[in-house]
């Protein structure tokens, strides 16, 4: 691969895309093809929808290359189109039972590890999924994304001070929510 799409900024790759480079649309899929995918995957009500909805925004983004223009970071407009099309999703089946998102699994643990690994992970899991919305959003998208405020607060739409509101009471709620756990027994 060559230096320069190692290190050229998104938005000149999807330009350089959009004129029809599809090495640049390869870097850019390898950039940022995980980070959607925790992100959708956190947010979808079921498992069965994160691949449809991940594929569907970078096909969304093919079909948009033409029009491209870097109105704010790559990974923000991705992202919100991601967002756009579980918001779509979720209306379409409005109505439906969504069940539960259920646990992406946790691989490679070692034996001895694994119990309390996987115990850890399902309070985590727990608490993040009694948040919010908006608050699991904000904080998805901060830690599991790297996103800054102000990125979040151009992917979903909200003031950069509500973000950081949301961020602080996940944080709080997530810090109760684990203790409780923990106290309760939640420990092996």
């Amino acid at each position: 691969m060559p230096d320069t799409l190692l290190t050229a900024m998104d938005e000149d790759l999807m330009l350089r895309y959009s004129a029809g480079d599809l090495p640049s649309f390869r870097e850019l899929y390898r950039r940022h093809s995980q980070g959607l995918y925790r992100f959708v995957a956190w947010r979808s009500p079921r498992r069965a929808w994160v691949d449809e909805i991940v594929q569907d925004a970078w096909a969304s983004l093919h079909a948009a290359r033409a029009g491209y223009q870097p109105q704010a970071a790559f990974r923000t407009y991705l992202y919100q189109i991601a967002r756009n099309r579980l918001i779509d999703l979720l209306r379409q089946r409005e109505g439906q039972d969504h069940g539960d998102a259920g646990e992406l699994a946790d691989e490679g643990a070692s034996p001895p590890q694994s119990l309390e690994q996987k115990q850890q992970h399902a309070r985590l899991h727990a608490a993040i999924a009694a948040l919010p919305a908006e608050q699991k959003e904000a904080l998805v998208l901060q830690q599991f994304s790297g996103m800054s405020i102000l990125e979040i607060a151009a992917v979903t739409g909200a003031e950069a001070e509500t973000v950081k509101s949301r961020l602080r009471y996940a944080m709080q709620k997530l810090r109760a929510g684990l203790d409780s756990a923990a106290g309760a027994g939640g420990q092996a």
